[in-house]
């Protein structure tokens, strides 16, 4: 971790996938910070390049610099303290895909509290008495096709829904229960982290409303480690 160099991809420089004067949404590609660093060689985030275009875009969710997937940004006060609102209130529908080392069970979920590790940050630890409530749901995903690049008998492609929304917590929590996630260079082990050259993890759904219209908008985004999208 000591000897990490930020490199975040630089095109497409946005991936949107709607825009309109009050919410941008994009699909972040691994590698890219959501929010800027607080060094400024790693300012370059999801957030800064909105704002060469919105510079009163904030962000009202975040996802992993290792993570790929869709995020909502708000663009001005009143669509950010509306989005905001919509995630406080757990009213936003988020899924994740991923792959997981090892034969996952059909579907279950991890009830495991977390905070964070003081002594070795960004890293989060299960906590019984000082953790924050923190539970995941899990299903093993049957109708979609693993990439060549990433098949293999012993990995199993998994749907993830968070329950809660702490930082790292799928990550943890898929390492918790024996199953890492590949790539991940801060939870699995040498030999699963390197199986892949990026943390498959991917926020593939989205579900909110409109902050002045109040429509719903649903999006869905196919990871680059699945030939196929999941229906789901």
């Amino acid at each position: 971790m000591n000897s990490f160099k930020y490199n975040p991809p630089k095109e497409p420089f946005l991936d949107i996938l709607f825009h309109d004067e009050h919410v941008m949404v994009v699909n972040k590609p691994s590698g890219l910070l959501s929010v800027p660093g607080r060094l400024p060689e790693n300012h370059d985030s999801v957030i800064a390049r909105i704002q060469t275009m919105h510079p009163e875009a904030m962000a009202v969710h975040r996802l992993d610099m290792d993570t790929s997937g869709i995020m909502v940004v708000g663009l001005n006060k009143q669509a950010i303290s509306n989005l905001g609102r919509q995630f406080n209130l757990k009213t936003v529908a988020k899924r994740y895909v991923a792959l997981v080392n090892g034969v996952i069970p059909e579907s279950g979920e991890v009830n495991l509290p977390l905070r964070c590790d003081i002594e070795n940050r960004p890293l989060q630890i299960v906590d019984f008495e000082q953790g924050k409530e923190c539970k995941t749901l899990f299903s093993k995903l049957k109708n979609c096709i693993i990439s060549d690049e990433y098949q293999s008998d012993n990995i199993s492609a998994v749907k993830l829904t968070p329950v809660t929304g702490r930082s790292h917590q799928l990550r943890v929590h898929m390492a918790q229960i024996g199953h890492p996630i590949l790539g991940d260079r801060f939870y699995a082990s040498e030999e699963v982290m390197n199986k892949t050259d990026r943390l498959c993890l991917h926020a593939f759904y989205l579900k909110f409303s409109h902050p002045y219209s109040n429509q719903t908008l649903e999006f869905s985004v196919k990871p680059d480690f699945l030939k196929r999208h999941p229906n789901i």
